[in-house]
């Protein structure tokens, strides 16, 4: 953000920066640590970590219902943060029904269909979802 500071991706207030900071801290040791289990863990921890990682994210996702981005009106490094990880929840055996299961996917198709998002992806991430390169 600071060697290429247009668009801001982190808030320009500290106190914001802060807690911007503190979500992508939470996401990554509550979140990628499960994504990370579910991947290597055994059958039992896997299916434990998937069930946990679904339900925490239906938890919250009225959050996602609030704003257009996470707890924001604009793209953020948060939003960077969670992107790789709901990328990924159908390979990871994740799907979503019920309550916020439509918060949390119009979340996702938003975040999904930014062109810098899109042009992220390596061929292998395209496929995952897109089915072609």
């Amino acid at each position: 953000d600071e060697r290429f500071p247009h668009p801001p991706l982190m808030p320009v207030y500290p106190v914001a920066r802060g807690e911007s900071r503190l979500y992508m801290h939470r996401i990554e040791k509550d979140w990628y640590t499960l994504m990370n289990t579910i991947i290597n863990g055994s059958a039992s921890e896997a299916d434990a970590a998937r069930k946990q990682l679904r339900e925490e994210l239906l938890a919250i996702a009225p959050v996602f219902g609030q704003k257009p981005y996470f707890l924001s009106d604009e793209f953020s490094l948060v939003d960077c943060y969670l992107a790789p990880l709901l990328w990924r929840l159908p390979q990871l055996g994740i799907e979503f029904s019920g309550p916020g299961a439509k918060e949390l996917k119009g979340y996702m198709t938003r975040v999904f269909e930014r062109d810098s998002f899109l042009a992220s992806l390596t061929e292998a991430e395209r496929e995952m979802r897109l089915g072609r390169s």
